[in-house]
């Protein structure tokens, strides 16, 4: 059945929505999503800005936190351009390096999945963001190719923002989908497409992901499943490329209807256990059983299936995590929360007694058992600053306390779920 078309002018070489797309498909030879397991790592808060991240961009409010810009956009939108590429370029050039890309090989992994905005190839009327960040992602595949890692190209950020959550570029808002954004992204998406899916890529970055999180239940359903098939079609009439999607915020069972894994297309599903109330609410014996009968929410799908993003927080303390200037579930400071224990020495890995250690790598054992029943998982994120209450969502700093497995498939407690 065919869908109501979003942007006819750029898509008129688009094939109209239907199950097996007469497409002209040649072989990935880069990455066999039919027969190897994804197992990566997220770079996060690099081309795209998260506070809770890297903090310290935020330096000169941290007196003042409510004077403060909430996101990249309005970080620029304050800074002025030239002053937000001159603090931006110090970041890029120091927050991932070459022996970032070594470690994250030499601790098992196969994937990096690198989150980048729209805004770093095509600015939009009275946009105060900055570009330069493709030439950092290039050089990244070029580190990637070099340590024998596979890229995912993550557009995390879409015109109008899609989710509302600073990591889309612009918190608060959920402009996507309305007035001509579909069609803005889509040809963001033509432009990594057509240069990406070109052979001397094809070896490292073996997958494009057209949009990150966008906020399902808030959006136009018909328009978002329109916009994933556009997007899509547009990456793989590039080249053999894989295509991810997100699953929304949706049910998997809700994208049943649209690109098997015969179209060279996944699911991507993120799943915490921190962003309600009744998650932070919960004993570790809960959690730890939330993360085992995981593997039975991606039963109803008829899809390849990606756990795109997780991480080993069963609190929401990590400092600004929901926000710039925003509090935590957990300890009662987000929004009219109650409380359910101090954040005082949670999400410190230096702080932890070896019991606390043992429990959360106990916690990680039980989700890496659970995703490794799909077709793969990417943890969020590689590193976060430290003294922020945020190791628990750094990849790098579980490894060095003996939290994460090193190699993902050793376990400490064998069968952790039974």
């Amino acid at each position: 059945m065919k869908l109501s078309v979003i942007a006819s002018a750029l898509l008129a070489t688009c094939v109209a929505a239907r199950p097996e797309p007469l497409l002209q498909i040649r072989q990935n030879v880069g990455f066999s999503f039919d027969t190897n397991k994804v197992r990566g790592v997220n770079i996060g808060g690099w081309l795209v800005l998260e506070p809770w991240i890297s903090p310290s961009l935020w330096d000169r409010w941290k007196a003042n936190p409510s004077a403060g810009p909430v996101d990249e956009y309005n970080l620029c939108r304050v800074l002025g351009k030239t002053a937000c590429q001159a603090h931006l370029k110090k970041h890029w050039d120091t927050w991932i390096t070459q022996n970032d890309f070594n470690l994250i090989k030499s601790y098992g992994l196969n994937t990096v999945r690198i989150p980048i905005g729209y805004w770093a190839f095509t600015l939009n009327s009275g946009d105060p963001y900055v570009q330069g960040q493709v030439a950092y992602l290039d050089r990244a595949i070029v580190w990637a190719r070099a340590a024998g890692l596979k890229v995912w190209i993550d557009l995390h950020g879409a015109p109008g923002g899609q989710n509302g959550f600073d990591n889309s570029g612009l918190r608060d808002r959920i402009g996507f989908l309305q007035g001509n954004t579909a069609a803005q992204l889509l040809a963001v998406i033509k432009k990594v497409a057509d240069k990406y899916s070109q052979p001397q890529y094809r070896d490292t970055v073996v997958l494009i992901e057209v949009l990150n999180e966008p906020m399902g239940p808030k959006l136009d359903w018909s328009k978002l499943r329109q916009f994933t098939y556009d997007g899509w079609a547009i990456v793989r009439r590039a080249g053999p490329t894989w295509v991810a999607y997100s699953d929304a915020f949706l049910p998997l069972s809700k994208w049943n209807g649209l690109l098997a894994p015969s179209n060279k297309a996944l699911v991507d599903k993120h799943r915490y256990q921190v962003f309600s109330e009744g998650e932070v609410s919960r004993s570790y014996w809960q959690q730890f059983d939330s993360a085992c009968s995981a593997r039975w929410e991606f039963k109803g799908s008829n899809k390849y299936v990606v756990v795109g993003e997780w991480s080993a927080a069963m609190t929401d303390c990590a400092r600004w995590l929901n926000g710039w200037n925003r509090g935590a579930r957990y300890d009662g400071t987000f929004q009219s929360s109650r409380s359910y224990g101090t954040c005082n020495g949670k999400g410190d890995a230096d702080r932890m007694t070896q019991t606390q250690k043992d429990d959360l790598r106990r916690f990680v054992e039980a989700q890496l058992d659970s995703y490794e029943t799909t077709n793969g998982w990417i943890f969020w994120t590689w590193k976060t600053e430290p003294g922020n209450r945020s190791d628990d969502w750094s990849y790098s700093k579980l490894v060095a306390r003996g939290i994460m497995p090193k190699p993902p498939g050793s376990r400490r407690f064998p069968k952790p779920c039974g």
